[in-house]
């Protein structure tokens, strides 16, 4: 058994693809028309080979009420890694990405949390050396 998807719900397929390979760098995998809908998948270059992150539409209203919870608790909906935190922070600040701070140490992590312009808050995570 193997894990080769994982889902992030976003507002809006067309915004959420274009932050995700626009200003993070990932690549557009699949773009399918299904119904008012895409299966729309990216894949970070960096990653493991055939791991793909769905940008799953709020279709459902619950699904909606979900997200815009966790992100007023200020609660990632998921987490990103890098081996270089401080480069990817400014990297990624350049390119007009809301932080919620600065980058963090944290036991046996660096972390940071950034806005994701559809509804999300994701936590990049650099391990400890």
């Amino acid at each position: 058994m193997q894990i080769k998807l994982a889902s992030i719900t976003v507002d809006d397929q067309d915004k959420a693809l274009d932050f995700y390979t626009r200003v993070l760098g990932f690549e557009k995998v699949h773009d399918i028309p299904m119904g008012p809908f895409r299966w729309l998948t990216v894949s970070s270059p960096e990653g493991a080979a055939g791991v793909e992150l769905v940008l799953e539409p709020l279709g459902f209203a619950p699904a909606h009420i979900y997200q815009q919870a966790l992100f007023e608790a200020g609660i990632p909906a998921t987490a990103f890694m890098t081996q270089d935190i401080a480069g990817e922070y400014q990297r990624l600040r350049d390119r007009g990405v809301v932080f919620r701070s600065e980058p963090k140490a944290m036991g046996p992590i660096t972390a940071v949390i950034f806005e994701d312009t559809c509804g999300n808050l994701i936590n990049l995570v650099q391990p400890a050396a």
